[in-house]
């Protein structure tokens, strides 16, 4: 079985089929979930130093941290799924 990678910022690449949901960072739920995820080192930072834009909740409780938008990694997903 092929896996398909879909870049998430700056060369950065995700497993797709490893991918729950892509929220956005700004509800405070979803700020909590990154900040246990952060204390329990389960975050994968792949902003490159800019501000988080979008959240990916992977399987094995992985969070990954984009600096693009959730609308923007969706579309990739879509694209490479066709």
């Amino acid at each position: 079985m092929n896996s398909l990678f879909i870049n998430v910022g700056f060369g950065n690449l995700v497993n797709a089929d490893k991918v729950i949901a892509i929220v956005s960072p700004d509800a405070a739920p979803v700020k909590r979930l990154v900040q246990q995820g952060k204390e329990q080192q389960r975050v994968v930072d792949a902003t490159a130093g800019r501000k988080t834009k979008a959240v990916l909740v992977c399987e094995g409780e992985r969070i990954v941290l984009s600096a693009l938008g959730p609308d923007t990694i969706g579309k990739r997903m879509a694209a490479a799924g066709e």
